[in-house]
């Protein structure tokens, strides 16, 4: 990482764990940026900001939770009053799923596009007038490979991870002219807890870690190339293992790519 991220303030959702913390972690360590914390548990954001090794002036705590959209306008102007700008938004919050379609209540579902989706949306809106008036900005968002594919059990996760992409490639042709770029992010199997935390039909935790999940790559690596793709301003950045050759299935062999995730366990 070389000075991309110095002198940025810089906003994290999600930041309590997993990829969020990941990011908090390498961000302290390899540049001077000032970071927002965010997540719904605050307790735990002080702890990631300490254990990074950020002093108390290069960070805030502002605790959100993505269902309560309406509130994401108090929440940007909150954010911009700790360091009167924000130069790149990482929307990294997120839930998974890990239910068949049939047996998923749609209350599940609409949980799952109000997190993923409409929450991230908001946060958005509510930070754009900022980002236009400093002369521009970046908006990173960590969608999935289900953004780009869909596979079993994931059927309300994958249409909320979709509904990402439609809305920020159509936000990335409309901002251009004012100097916001807009990065997606599809994480293939990376070590976390979303297996653990991802809802099941009836809207509990699953409880447990998928085989694939804990096999998948090192966090702290899978944060080192997300932020070099946030660098690099790429429009769209898969990253994983072998899961990865999903996206080319994808666009080059679709009938295919339908019988290996038929088999397969995913993301």
């Amino acid at each position: 990482m070389n000075t991309y991220f110095n002198n940025k303030t810089i906003w994290i959702t999600g930041a309590s764990s997993g990829i969020g913390e990941a990011l908090v972690r390498e961000l302290a360590l390899k540049s001077n940026a000032k970071i927002i914390l965010s997540s719904r548990n605050a307790d735990q954001l002080y702890h990631v900001a300490e254990k990074s090794g950020l002093k108390t002036d290069r960070y805030a705590i502002i605790p959100l939770n993505l269902m309560n959209y309406k509130e994401m306008p108090g929440i940007a102007a909150l954010a911009i009053e700790k360091f009167g700008k924000i130069d790149l938004l990482i929307n990294n919050a997120g839930l998974s799923q890990r239910s068949l379609a049939i047996e998923t209540d749609i209350e599940v579902d609409k949980r799952l596009m109000d997190v993923d989706f409409i929450g991230t949306v908001a946060l958005t809106k509510a930070i754009l007038p900022y980002m236009i008036q400093n002369g521009g900005g970046q908006i990173a968002v960590v969608s999935s490979l289900m953004g780009i594919f869909g596979a079993p059990m994931r059927s309300g996760y994958a249409a909320a991870k979709h509904a990402l992409h439609g809305f920020f490639d159509a936000l990335r042709a409309e901002l251009y002219n004012d100097k916001i770029r807009v990065t997606i992010i599809c994480p293939g199997f990376i070590q976390t807890d979303i297996s653990i935390h991802a809802v099941t039909g009836n809207g509990s935790q699953q409880g447990t870690m998928d085989d694939a999940t804990k096999k998948g790559m090192p966090v702290d690596i899978f944060a080192g190339k997300m932020l070099k793709a946030i660098e690099q301003q790429k429009n769209q950045k898969a990253i994983g293992g072998k899961e990865v050759i999903g996206v080319y299935l994808k666009r080059f062999f679709p009938a295919l790519l339908t019988k290996v995730v038929r088999k397969a366990k995913v993301v």
